[in-house]
């Protein structure tokens, strides 16, 4: 399912290339525990900016940065509690904090683990063929962000109506930007461009999250364990991950805990304004990046246990109520303490998305203070700040009223509707979805689809398959002497 085939030619030419830009390659055993990093890389890192194009910065594709912009070093895995003053529940919620990744989203991490399987074979030369990376938002940053460090040209591809802020950071680093029509759930015009593109004559690699394992093997093997260290330090029982599908390579870190917690949960969430997996639905929503209208191919279906769809107008509410001074003198009124409140723009919008969703798995499932779900952030609110200008000058100043209105109606106010805990046919229904996407549209095989649901060893074979890859990064930061 990871082709491990190495083109030895190639290869020869991209540890040249390497060697040249003196790039080290972290290991997936690196990336999930820091103290395994060569000492050299840790004190050359104190001089480097978290978002510095530097071969070095790749080993902080980790959970495990120090929380600073430069300089910093390696520690416990980075998560934000929130307390049941904000939440309104007497169960602990707990959200991973990609905030402090390059590039300011943890989707530099799955865009690796898609592009080193066929770096360390010699399946891309970054010396002859350019890296095209399809996403809803940050995965395409993630991957022109890798690209560049390799030297090699890349194309970014994103829907039009992202946020400014993901386009002008392109700009410094993509080769090219393609923006598609529509918002994050028009993925199928992604996908277009990417035919369009195979079929333009250009030697190039299609790097598509949606349906590379090397995004479910970046997450089970290093968002998974980050979840399990973060839950040992907060206590308690786990009951679940909650996660927005995107391009379904989050949730695998549910199945991980899963392994280890068989009675565990996993949640699937989405927008309500377009409900694929809830209703087979459709139509455009401004949760940005969590992508819509298909399931994706690395998405483990039959391992979801239930069903979550949000409105965008809430999620939009609150990154008002989160990030405005108002929003915050309302929230130190209900009792939220100050260091707590400073962390808030640690949420962006799919994060503040995956908040609610899961009050609402702790509601329904009557969730105590004991009792822990696990969720994302993916990225920050510094991902925003031009949503947050344009809510105000379409909506008004946001004043301490709007902060109670929305703090009471939006999140002590969620309710238990828009969900729906899957049966097995439930399941074989959402997983069925599949076929039109990616069997029909993009080349994958009734076969394969089949395999998917009933063999047993699929997902774990799949999640077995790390030693192999470690083993080539291994032997190719050999041969370029750098290791």
């Amino acid at each position: 399912m990871i082709d491990l085939t190495v083109n030895p030619e190639a290869l020869k030419r991209v540890v040249e290339r390497a060697r040249e830009r003196k790039i080290r390659i972290p290991t997936f055993k690196q990336m999930r525990h820091p103290e395994l990093i060569p000492a050299d890389v840790v004190e050359g890192l104190k001089n480097i900016g978290l978002w510095d194009i530097n071969p070095l910065n790749l080993f902080r594709i980790t959970w495990h940065n120090e929380p600073v912009a430069h300089g910093g070093g390696f520690g416990p895995v980075n998560y934000v509690e929130l307390p049941s003053e904000l939440t309104g529940v007497p169960a602990r919620i707990v959200g991973l904090a990609g905030k402090w990744f390059p590039t300011g989203a943890h989707k530099v991490g799955a865009a690796f683990g898609c592009l080193v399987p066929r770096l360390v074979t010699g399946q891309f030369d970054p010396t002859r063929q350019k890296a095209v990376w399809p996403s809803t938002g940050n995965y395409c940053r993630g991957g022109a962000y890798d690209s560049v460090l390799l030297g090699c040209e890349s194309i970014a591809i994103l829907p039009e109506e992202m946020s400014q802020e993901r386009f002008d950071w392109l700009k410094s680093v993509a080769g090219e930007i393609i923006a598609t029509p529509g918002c994050e759930s028009n993925v199928k015009e992604i996908f277009d461009k990417c035919w369009e593109l195979r079929k333009s004559g250009q030697d190039l690699v299609i790097f598509n999250q949606f349906d590379e394992f090397g995004n479910y093997l970046w997450h089970y093997h290093v968002t998974g364990p980050a979840m399990e260290e973060a839950l040992r330090q907060v206590g308690g029982t786990y009951r679940g991950l909650v996660s927005a599908t995107g391009s379904a390579g989050t949730i695998a870190a549910g199945d991980y805990m899963k392994n280890l917690f068989p009675t565990s949960k996993i949640a699937a969430s989405e927008a309500i304004q377009c409900p694929t997996l809830l209703t087979n639905g459709f139509g455009g929503h401004r949760i940005e990046g969590i992508g819509d209208k298909h399931v994706p191919w690395v998405h483990n279906v039959k391992n979801t246990d239930m069903v979550v769809a949000i409105d965008d107008e809430a999620t939009m509410t609150l990154m008002r109520l989160l990030n405005e001074p108002e929003g915050h003198c309302y929230l130190a009124s209900q009792g939220l303490k100050p260091e707590l409140i400073e962390k808030l723009s640690w949420l962006g919008i799919s994060s503040v998305s995956n908040v609610l969703s899961a009050i609402k798995m702790a509601k329904y499932y009557e969730l105590t203070s004991d009792d822990v779900v696990m969720t994302m952030f993916t990225d920050s609110a510094e991902m925003y700040t031009s949503r947050l200008r344009e809510m105000n000058q379409a909506r008004g100043p946001f004043t301490a009223t709007d902060a109670a209105v929305a703090f009471h109606r939006y999140m002590l106010g969620t309710t238990t509707d828009w969900m729906q805990e899957l049966t097995y046919a439930d399941r074989k229904r959402v997983h069925n979805l599949k076929y039109y996407t990616w069997v029909e549209q993009q080349g994958k095989t009734y076969e394969e689809i089949q395999a998917q649901w009933y063999d047993a060893g699929y997902w774990s074979q799949l999640q077995e398959s790390l030693d192999p890859l470690d083993k080539l990064i291994e032997e190719f930061n050999q041969a370029t002497g750098l290791n």
